[in-house]
């Protein structure tokens, strides 16, 4: 039987979720649920009518394992989800912020870089066997964006005002991968220049960099139209040239910023709340997979989760240069 607790937790879940939806332009889902299983007996029998606007949840008068003969399910259509309501949801202090993301689909990388194979997952972490490093090439980040050109390879380019290019030091140590560019970097052709990227200026700073010091892109350089998530299909004709990237740069760390980032990298479906805070491995290069900037600006209590696993990048980079 389910307890109360647990009913408070999948409420705060949601409530998170659609918080986190309503961020992203959201308004409402249409989503097609399975069928209730109701008895016929049960509706034969004249139970009540659910109120205007909710579930028909009808329970029959006798247990259904009493019957000779199983009950026949009757559809029982459910309104489209109003997410402004659910948004108004009572919330749980002190729990765990779980967002999770729409599954990415694995899809192989369109260039000549390894295959990355995944080991069976343990604990609360997800480690990758990777045996080979990052491919040796002769390219320039110059060059890769120049292969980009007037990128119409998805529809992301039928809305985007200009192409978000990946920027900072070639011979960076530390990369920054986050998802995709918002209003102002749309504006700007620059990754993270909006508030998000202000605060992430101040974080590269906190640890005794600056932004000149570091390689900055995002997994898709065109903004989604209200600054949803990019599709698998979009992310899958972006991602190519960020990989030719971390190749041509070699960084020694790669930080990826918030779940869609993480999980296009590292081709995981695990989320970001049980990654961050441990090194991964991306063909020899430490990946540590954190928090983005702007969840943070609409959560300042992670500040001090993401200070942490910032700290361990400082010390790794310290350890080894």
């Amino acid at each position: 039987m389910t307890s109360s607790l647990e009913i408070k937790s999948l409420i705060e879940d949601i409530k998170e979720q659609v918080l986190y939806m309503q961020e992203l332009g959201v308004d409402s889902l249409d989503i097609q649920l399975p069928p209730l299983a109701v008895s016929e007996p049960a509706l034969q029998r004249g139970a009540p009518a659910a109120p205007a606007g909710k579930s028909a949840y009808v329970v029959p008068e006798e247990p259904i394992y009493k019957k000779n003969a199983p009950p026949t399910a009757v559809p029982v259509e459910r309104p489209p989800t109003d997410l402004s309501r659910l948004s108004r949801l009572p919330t749980l202090a002190n729990r765990q912020q779980r967002i999770t993301a729409p599954e990415i689909r694995r899809e192989s990388p369109k260039v000549n870089v390894p295959q990355q194979s995944m080991a069976k997952e343990k604990s609360e972490s997800v480690l990758f066997d990777i045996t080979k490093a990052l491919p040796d090439v002769n390219e320039t980040v110059a060059q890769i964006q120049s292969d980009i050109g007037d990128c119409q390879r998805c529809d992301l380019c039928k809305e985007r005002k200009n192409i978000a290019h990946s920027t900072g030091s070639l011979n960076a140590d530390l990369m920054f991968i986050g998802e995709a560019p918002g209003a102002d970097e749309d504006l700007q052709g620059k990754p993270f220049v909006g508030r998000a990227g202000q605060l992430l200026t101040k974080i590269i700073e906190a640890i005794g960099m600056t932004r000149e010091d570091v390689f900055i892109g995002n997994i898709n350089r065109c903004r989604p139209p209200g600054n949803r998530q990019p599709t698998p299909a979009e992310s899958a004709q972006c991602k190519p040239f960020l990989f030719r990237e971390i190749a041509a740069v070699k960084p020694k760390v790669i930080v990826v910023l918030g779940n869609t980032a993480c999980q296009n990298l590292l081709e995981t479906k695990v989320g970001i709340t049980k990654l961050r805070g441990n090194f991964q491995d991306y063909f020899g290069v430490k990946v540590m997979p954190t928090f983005h900037p702007a969840y943070l600006l609409r959560d300042p209590s992670k500040k001090r989760e993401t200070w942490d696993d910032m700290k361990k990048v400082r010390d790794y980079l310290n350890q080894v240069s």
